[in-house]
């Protein structure tokens, strides 16, 4: 199993004891993103357009170390941005270890070999580090050569020194099935802990608005990449949320579930949309109009998503929350989905399955509830 039974026990505990109090809406993991500034400009990000002075603000530690116990979530993701450029990092890093908080350092690893001595492995960190299939397919998505070389390099030697290591990908339309099952072989190969997996997010501020998947595009191509899965893979989310990728499970969005802290506040309503700030975790739990998220709610801007961020939360809730749930989760643990139809899906031709981003002709958007 990818989670640590002590992540599990510590998830759970939560959940059940929010439930127990009849608390409805509760966070189960902080967004923390110390800053945008990154090395890496990829065709499908925003966060890297902001203007210069925004580029060049970061949060304290302080103001990380009140968000997470403003919220009191369990697990904490920092996100960016790239945070290996973060001058305080590593004392962020450790203030959070030292709370007992689960975190996941999302890095491109561009820099992770050169400063991977300033930190001390523990069960509370985990670097996972962002790979987008292998290496022509990663390269061409983050929009520089030799990056696939240098992040594995960091993969390698944190494994090494004995630090929990992930991969996190984000898949567009076009992306070859084959290629990423291919991938997800390499990558286990190196002794990661598990894979971290999403369709491609649709931020407003990224340079590349026509690769963003439908609802019906993003349950073919799970469907295509994690049936018929060999027992060597593993991946470091829930399980359920994984079916419902595959088109298994139905699930409304959680954005409540993984809010989001960044140098302006906290985002309103999530991580992926920016509909205005709140000066405290408070404010943004009883100010924000929950109601108008989400796909049921025919926001347009939430028709196609199906993002972790929104929808993990909802299969963890599931999977811990009743019996059933956890019976479901382990079940979805175990099975390796066998299917006749998904193995057709492989044989099928991939137009531009390597093409560079940036460079793809306009499509329309697929409608949402397909």
């Amino acid at each position: 199993m990818a989670v640590p039974i002590s992540q599990m026990w510590t998830v759970a505990s939560y959940v059940l004891g929010k439930r127990i109090k009849g608390n409805k809406r509760y966070p189960l993991v902080l967004m923390l993103e110390p800053l945008f500034r990154c090395n890496l400009a990829c065709a499908g990000c925003g966060k890297v357009q902001y203007p210069p002075h925004v580029l060049k603000k970061v949060l304290s530690p302080e103001e990380c170390f009140a968000a997470v116990e403003e919220c009191g979530v369990p697990m904490v993701a920092i996100p960016g941005g790239e945070p290996l450029l973060h001058p305080q990092i590593v004392e962020i890093v450790n203030g959070l270890i030292a709370r007992k908080k689960y975190i996941y350092m999302c890095t491109n690893a561009l820099e992770l070999s050169r400063r991977l001595h300033e930190f001390t492995p523990s069960k509370y960190l985990t670097f996972s580090v962002h790979l987008d299939g292998l290496r022509e397919h990663h390269d061409f998505a983050v929009c520089r050569e030799g990056t696939y070389d240098i992040a594995i390099e960091g993969i390698k030697a944190a494994v090494a020194r004995g630090f929990r290591v992930t991969t996190n990908a984000t898949f567009f339309d076009g992306t070859d099935p084959n290629s990423v099952r291919a991938f997800f072989d390499e990558v286990m190969s190196m002794g990661v802990e598990g894979v971290v997996l999403s369709p491609g997010y649709s931020y407003d501020k990224a340079p590349d608005q026509n690769r963003f998947m439908g609802r019906a595009r993003v349950r073919r191509l799970f469907r295509a990449i994690l049936s018929n899965r060999k027992k060597t893979w593993k991946f470091n989310m829930s399980p359920l949320f994984l079916e419902f990728l595959m088109g298994k499970r139905s699930y409304e969005c959680t954005p409540w579930g993984s809010p989001a802290y960044n140098i302006f506040g906290w985002q309103k309503p999530c991580y992926l949309l920016q509909d205005g700030y709140a000066e405290s975790f408070k404010e943004l739990m009883e100010t924000t109009e929950w109601e108008s998220y989400g796909a049921a709610s025919g926001n347009p801007k939430c028709a196609n998503c199906m993002v972790s961020c929104g929808y993990e939360p909802t299969a963890v809730i599931d999977g811990f929350g009743s019996l059933s749930g956890f019976w479901a989760m382990v079940r979805a643990t175990f099975s390796m989905y066998k299917d006749q139809g998904a193995l057709k899906l492989l044989d099928e031709p991939v137009a531009n399955g390597h093409a560079p981003l940036v460079q793809l002709e306009s499509n329309a958007r697929e409608e949402t509830h397909a």
